[in-house]
């Protein structure tokens, strides 16, 4: 037996939940099932299951089996810092942004808290929903710092804000605090959203700090709940203490 017959079945159980030949929240066949259908070793598909749940195909629960995982949902890294393109460019969907606001504004109370600005500074708002595969599943809300990015345009913030900073202003983003809520849809949600029954959006907020530590901008990214799954990589850090 090839070593590498786990890739052949990986590839052919990814394809079927692809093609939606196993649905969402079904189970697969038992590991020995599927090694009689793939005439394989249980070595061998525990190996292909072990991929397709690293990709985000399956999720493996003990007593009960491999329980097919919803993929039409994005991937949004709770830790990471990324465009909506870059999201957008991973899914092969086909995707765009529409502007509905951006405008150079002085800065009300609450975004001079935020950005740790004061009444005489001046900021980028910027207003867009997201829309992919013709349905508009994030309304952006971005308050930048205008002392570092003397101008923007349309065309700017309709591609991405994230490469126009780094490559053509040369700023160094290093490092963002976020929180993660679920809110009430609002007025603007439903306005700029394709929500149909939803009543709730996650809603993520970002501070974005430049290398120097410098707050650069502030953001309320709100998310059609049904559409993105929410991930992060957590490691156990020993500290030493004994146990009691």
């Amino acid at each position: 037996m090839r070593n590498n017959k786990f890739s052949g079945i990986y590839y052919d159980l990814a394809k079927k939940i692809q093609t939606g030949e196993l649905k969402s929240n079904s189970l697969l066949p038992s590991e020995h099932e599927l090694a009689k259908m793939y005439d394989a070793s249980r070595e061998t598909i525990r190996k292909a299951l072990n991929q397709l749940s690293q990709n985000g195909y399956i999720h493996k629960v003990r007593g009960k089996g491999s329980v097919v995982l919803d993929i039409e949902k994005f991937n949004f890294p709770i830790s990471g810092l990324v465009s909506f393109k870059e999201i957008a460019n991973r899914s092969r969907k086909e995707w765009r942004t529409i502007v509905h606001e951006l405008v150079l504004a002085k800065p009300d109370s609450f975004i001079q808290k935020e950005l740790k600005i004061n009444s005489k500074a001046e900021v980028w708002k910027i207003v867009r929903s997201r829309e992919i595969a013709g349905e508009r599943i994030i309304l952006d809300i971005d308050y930048v710092n205008k002392e570092f990015v003397p101008t923007i345009t349309k065309d700017i913030v309709e591609h991405s804000l994230y490469a126009y900073f780094e490559s053509q202003l040369g700023l160094v983003i290093s490092f963002a605090k976020k929180e993660i809520t679920v809110e009430q849809a609002t007025e603007a949600d439903r306005e700029y959203m394709d929500l149909g029954e939803h009543t709730y959006v996650v809603v993520v907020r970002n501070h974005v700090y430049l290398n120097d530590t410098a707050l650069l901008q502030y953001t309320e990214s709100r998310h059609r709940p049904d559409k993105f799954r929410f991930v992060d990589f957590a490691r156990r850090e020993h500290i030493g203490l004994p146990f009691k």
